[in-house]
């Protein structure tokens, strides 16, 4: 016989705003002062422009969630300030999912479009420290220390990182 794990659709996107905030935790520490302008090929975006674009998505996803159809382009601002609104937009979603206010879109709605895209930036961001020189370690995600509700900068420690 296997326990139930049966959580609601609200507490399983919760968690996995706290795994968004975890991963996109690992790209965004300790990048060096000049990542965030640092292009791979004509056309293609910075790092700082892939950070302003999940602060976007994360915006949207909270639009979304109080029942409006909102998207704002933003431009990049300074690495840390862009660093702490990815922090403060999830935070912000969040504290919504806590409260008691209705979602105004459903929790699938919301992970396969905004919370999947940031996850997809997210990995952009961890490829491109690499090619700037300065990659992260990879980990077992499986074994992470990352529970709802933690979507700050005060990550767990890695528990089992590679290389």
């Amino acid at each position: 016989m296997t326990a139930s794990h049966d959580i609601s659709a609200r507490e399983l996107l919760r968690h996995t705003l706290a795994t968004v905030a975890y991963r996109g935790n690992k790209p965004l520490r300790d990048a060096p002062h000049d990542f965030a302008t640092f292009c791979v090929a004509p056309g293609s975006r910075t790092p700082g422009e892939i950070l302003a674009h999940v602060c976007d998505l994360l915006d949207w996803a909270s639009w979304m969630l109080r029942g409006e159809q909102r998207w704002v382009n933003s431009t990049p601002s300074d690495w840390a300030s862009d660093v702490s609104r990815f922090h403060a937009g999830l935070q912000t979603l969040d504290d919504h999912l806590t409260s008691d206010e209705p979602l105004r879109a459903t929790p699938e709605k919301i992970f396969q479009g905004p919370v999947a895209d940031a996850l997809q930036h997210i990995g952009q961001l961890t490829m491109l420290r690499r090619l700037f020189g300065s990659p992260i370690r990879g980990e077992n995600y499986h074994k992470a220390d990352i529970e709802c509700g933690r979507v700050g900068t005060d990550q767990a420690p890695p528990r089992v990182e590679f290389g």
